[in-house]
């Protein structure tokens, strides 16, 4: 899943959200790092329409590896550190 070229985006969106004040502008409402960041703006840094961004963004969601918080009408993405190191243990595992 994260070794083919859609992956790598996947991958990149994970490691955006470790530090996302580093990669997103400041947002209207919500901070990057605390809240997360919106669908849009991951659209915007990654150069696509946000309904592509969107699909990424909830599979990873699905995954556990990002939480989800609705502020207004937007929902923010932030990533859940904790799930990310649970997934990577269990690579290096082998499973």
């Amino acid at each position: 899943m994260l070794r083919t070229p859609v992956g790598q985006t996947r991958r990149a969106i994970l490691e955006w959200l470790k530090h996302p004040a580093a990669h997103f502008p400041r947002q209207r409402h919500g901070d990057p790092a605390v809240d997360g960041v919106t669908e849009r703006a991951v659209a915007a840094k990654l150069g696509v329409p946000r309904r592509v961004a969107a699909t990424h963004l909830a599979l990873l969601a699905d995954l556990g590896l990002l939480r989800t918080r609705r502020i207004r009408r937007r929902t923010y993405y932030r990533r859940d550190d904790i799930r990310v190191a649970e997934v990577a243990r269990l690579f290096e595992k082998g499973w």
